[in-house]
């Protein structure tokens, strides 16, 4: 295996949402990562996902969707996290400044989405359907995407653990939703966080294949 990539610290305006860039030498595209309710950019889950991401020759933004006095707010009140609208326009942002960055403006870019952050990422894909061109959501929660689900455009790969029943039906009713190029895979034994052995791996496998096949199609 290639040695690690370095991450460096950015700051995304209009906010200042911090954030951790990685640009491998000649990346054959960018993913950007949203992370679940209760959770920061600093996740061990979609820390692996970039590492593996990354030496797949993918760049990667793992972003902090609220500012700290806003992680404040929410630990006492748990609202901000669920606020999908809000999450999908920090993300939009995010989609933007990469656009304007050097290094990464001219690579392809898709949305890594967990739990309710893959509700943001479909939605932000929504929103910016000329420049996100592939979305994954681990264990997400699509349902709250809403009506954005039927304006993606960017082929979406749905991961869901096979013991994560709740959240597997809602993913096969967001399904018939899309009307993009999509797939569902299902980890056997999985549940939530996919945190049996091998589940990760596997989901980290399915993502950098889903971002590599479709960047590739962009690049032709």
């Amino acid at each position: 295996m290639t040695p690690a990539i370095t991450e460096r610290e950015v700051k995304i305006p209009p906010v200042g949402l911090a954030g951790d860039l990685a640009v491998p030498p000649r990346a054959a595209g960018m993913v950007l990562f949203a992370h679940g309710s209760g959770s920061s950019r600093r996740s061990p889950r979609n820390r692996y996902v970039a590492a593996v991401l990354q030496q797949g020759g993918l760049g990667t933004l793992r972003l902090d969707l609220l500012t700290e006095a806003e992680e404040q707010v929410d630990l006492r009140t748990r609202h901000l996290r669920f606020d999908i609208g809000l999450l999908a326009g920090r993300l939009v942002e995010a989609t933007d400044w990469l656009r304007r960055e050097p290094a990464t403006r001219e690579l392809p870019l898709g949305c890594f989405g967990a739990s309710t952050g893959a509700a943001a990422a479909l939605v932000a894909a929504a929103e910016r359907p000329e420049i996100v061109r592939a979305v994954v959501s681990r264990g997400g929660r699509p349902d709250l995407s809403g009506a954005a689900l039927g304006r993606v455009r960017a082929p979406a790969l749905l991961i869901v653990g096979a013991a994560d029943t709740d959240v597997l039906a809602l993913n096969r009713e967001a399904m018939a939703q899309l009307r993009c190029a999509k797939r569902l895979d299902i980890v056997p034994g999985a549940t939530h966080l996919f945190e049996e052995a091998g589940a990760l791996e596997q989901v980290a496998s399915l993502a950098r294949e889903w971002f590599a096949a479709h960047f590739e199609e962009v690049r032709r």
